[in-house]
């Protein structure tokens, strides 16, 4: 391209670009300024308790001199260690299996509160779970009784009004507790539950605002928020609030602390951020009128195990005998569409009156979900096991849906990998070979349809990127052409695993990265392709490779470890390193999962909606038909000829592994041991990430043991801070199992890749990773670039 050519096109762009941004102000526009005080407005205050008398059952004679939050940041944490925990009691938690009444058991019942108070008081005496779902039933026929709207199916009901509402106001009321003793906002200052009401001239209200906290003598009101997300009329309350001025209230003078207890949403962050810099600008000052707050600690509910307890079935290896947990809750209750989602939203939304529910089923972006932990699994006892996935930004406008399909294909590949044996995990794109496309028991799996799905989607990928005319195709042909390569060679791409970051003690294995690579290898096919044939010397081929393996499969590599296409991939292969974990524990003392691993069996686990009627042969075709036929075309110069060009287009049967120091591993992820324990009984987010950790256990243990325990006086300022073999279509590879060698014990565990072997806790040594997913593709790119003028 010459030198005007391009001053043009670089013109263009900045017009174009300069168009763009004009059109984005347009129709975006400035953020809406706060709403600004007005005058005639007035405002009235009602009091409350005093917070050590409401929250702590004594009066405290004088205010400490160190209460309340110190620092003056807009957005401040302290780290006391996540291992702080505070419980309350969720007693509805353990009947949320309850069957549905039949109108003749609610006809058979009373509907008054006297009725509900006799079957509690029944309860209390007998701890006979059938009294208390005599006493739910109860429930559901006095809110049957009691209004004239359409009333809820009893499942939802049960959920909305029963489960949830009593969490949101336990753990709600625990965790305002705990904020009274941990901040010391006792004494005669400290006043609880105050109301604030600003009327306009006309004596219509514009804000009522209920702060859980007011201290006159501080100037400051203070919000307690166990999961730290603010309320959107909370917010447009405190917008008019802190710019109130009249003859008695000067609420211009006065801030808001808002506690929390878990990572502030970005959505409070940003808010709060906005009205503090309108604030500093209307009050002439530099602090921050608004602050946040926390101090991070765990809500934990306590709550029996009984026969109505619910149970999910993943994870175990018990048919008759789910799991429970957050994980499968929030998962299982996520909505099967986006129209799902929101409805479940809004109704989470309903319950969650103090904010004390988190962000809800919809709070998770589910494409991102992934296992991250597994314990060690012991006979008898079940397995405990914790999945990490991203928050989303705004889950009551864009909630995140179909956890199910996620936690169950996890769960799914899990049992896949110990059932088959390794020799059979193998898929193969070859056009000379649709006899071996993959092991028959594979193929009725959902784990081997996404091998071979991410096997052709990566060839459609790679042809893409050989576009000559963008990038990075462009590039590599001007490469090609710089060389004097007439055309390109045959190869074969697959995908096989980078080494896996884990960490291994006595508790478990931690999955912290697994990254995957894109191979490439020269190689000949019998296939004829549309491009016609392209002879090059051995040492045009290795020159070719080289420039395929610089410009075209980094591009590709990124793609199969971030782009959204390829996430049930990477979510199935993090699988198989958990069942690798299980299937050696399980050699070294039997447990739950013995009868299943090397069984061959997968009728369990089989192609699930809307893949029921997949088969290999599909996907076979489809890459057929890409091969001989091309994904797109283009105008090119072939042999002396001008004609229309066409492009076309897993192995896994090592999986290497990066053991950690347990001393590395605390540096790198800090207290991650300790989220995730926490996270198999609550869902809890990791330090200053917004990232979700969601666990469960099959073990039927169920509640978090013993009762909460007595909150202790305020003692000052807190601290801060069989199958058959793969077809072998190469020398590059072998289809079969890939002995890795042991990491000898006392040396450095950094310094050794292979299998999982001892890593610092005593755990022993155990054998190689066998096979993977062996998944072999192959893509035919034999073309040859029209030059056209050069720069």
């Amino acid at each position: 391209m010459n030198t005007p050519i391009r001053t043009r096109l670089r013109a263009r762009l900045a017009s174009c670009l300069a168009v763009i941004s004009a059109a984005g102000m347009m129709l975006v526009g400035l953020p809406a300024a706060p709403a600004q005080a007005a005058p005639g407005d007035t405002a009235q205050i009602t009091t409350g308790k005093r917070c050590d008398e409401m929250h702590l059952g004594k009066k405290y004679p004088r205010t400490p001199a160190n209460s309340g939050a110190p620092g003056g940041a807009q957005f401040e944490e302290s780290w006391p260690g996540l291992e702080e925990k505070y419980f309350y009691d969720h007693l509805f938690k353990g009947f949320e299996d309850v069957p549905t009444p039949t109108a003749q058991e609610l006809a058979q019942l009373g509907s008054t509160q006297e009725d509900v108070d006799a079957w509690d008081k029944k309860y209390a005496r007998s701890k006979d779970p059938d009294d208390m779902k005599q006493g739910i039933y109860t429930r559901y026929n006095r809110y049957l009784k009691g209004g004239t709207g359409a009333r809820l199916p009893f499942k939802r009901w049960q959920k909305r009004f029963l489960t949830q509402n009593q969490q949101n106001n336990r753990k709600g009321a625990a965790f305002e507790r705990k904020t009274v003793r941990d901040f010391n906002l006792v004494g005669p200052d400290w006043l609880c539950e105050v109301t604030v009401e600003v009327r306009d001239q006309n004596g219509k209200v514009i804000a009522r605002r209920k702060y859980d906290a007011y201290n006159a003598k501080k100037d400051q009101f203070a919000e307690f928020k166990s999961t730290s997300k603010y309320r959107p009329k909370q917010y447009a309350a405190d917008r008019i609030v802190l710019r109130h001025k009249d003859a008695t209230y000067d609420f211009t003078k006065k801030n808001l602390v808002i506690y929390g207890g878990e990572k502030a949403a970005k959505g409070t962050v940003n808010q709060y951020g906005k009205l503090n810099q309108a604030l500093r600008g209307e009050r002439g000052t530099t602090g921050n009128p608004v602050r946040i707050y926390e101090r991070r600690a765990t809500g934990m509910g306590v709550y029996p195990t009984t026969k109505y307890s619910k149970y999910y079935p993943v994870m175990n290896p018990n048919p008759a005998r789910g799991t429970a947990g957050p994980m499968n809750d929030i998962a299982f209750g996520s909505g099967r569409n986006l129209n799902d989602a929101k409805r479940i939203q809004r109704e989470f939304n309903q319950a969650n009156t103090r904010s004390a529910l988190g962000r809800g089923p919809g709070g998770v972006d589910f494409t991102t979900l992934e296992i991250q932990y597994v314990g060690n699994p012991v006979k008898g006892k079940g397995l405990d096991y914790s999945f990490k996935a991203d928050y989303v930004d705004d889950e009551d406008t864009n909630p995140g849906y179909g956890g199910q399909a996620k936690l169950q294909l996890a769960s799914d590949a899990m049992f896949t990998w110990l059932a088959l044996d390794p020799r059979s995990f193998w898929v193969n794109l070859n056009p000379d070979q649709p006899d071996k496309i993959m092991d028959p028991t594979f193929g009725k799996t959902d784990a081997g349809r996404v091998l071979l799905v991410a096997d052709l989607d990566m060839k459609h990928d790679y042809a893409r990127a050989m576009d000559p005319r963008v990038e990075p195709g462009k590039t590599y042909w001007d490469a090609m052409s710089d060389v004097g390569l007439p055309c390109s060679h045959s190869l074969r791409n697959w995908i096989v695993p980078k080494a896996a970051k884990v960490r291994v003690d006595e508790n478990g294995i931690y999955i912290l990265d697994a990254p995957l690579e894109v191979k490439s290898a020269p190689i000949d096919f019998t296939t004829p392709s549309p491009n016609g044939d392209c002879s090059l010397t051995k040492e045009q081929v290795q020159t070719s490779q080289r420039l395929v393996d610089q410009y075209i499969l980094p591009g590709i590599e990124r793609k199969i470890n971030e782009d959204p296409k390829y996430a049930d991939l990477r979510r199935v292969y993090k699988s198989r390193v958990a069942a690798e974990y299980i299937r050696r524990q399980d050699k070294d003392h039997p447990t739950d999962f013995h009868a299943i691993i090397g069984s061959g069996d997968v009728k369990r686990w089989p192609l699930r909606a809307p893949n029921t009627g997949w088969t290999p042969k599909k996907t076979y075709d489809e890459y057929v038909t890409s091969f001989t036929k091309g994904d797109y075309s283009y105008p090119c110069e072939y042999n002396g000829e001008n004609k229309t060009c066409v492009m076309g287009g897993v192995d896994f049967s090592k999986q290497p592994e990066k053991k950690i120091s347990r001393a590395r591993f605390q540096a790198e992820r800090p207290r991650l041991d300790v989220t995730t324990k926490n996270s198999v009984r609550t869902e809890t987010g990791y330090r200053d990430t917004y990232t979700a950790y969601l666990g469960g256990s099959s073990s039927g243990n169920t509640d978090n043991g013993g009762t909460p325990e007595p909150d202790p006086s305020p003692t000052g300022r807190p601290t801060h801070k069989p199958g058959s073999p793969a077809p072998e279509p190469s020398d590059s590879h072998s289809g079969g199992p890939t002995p890795t060698p042991i990491t000898p014990p006392g040396k450095n565990d950094d310094d050794h890749g292979g299998g999982l072997a001892d890593t610092g806790a005593q755990v022993g040594l155990v054998a190689g990773i066998a096979a993977v997913l062996v998944a072999v593709g192959f893509v035919l790119a034999r073309v040859k670039r029209r030059r056209g003028t050069r720069d």
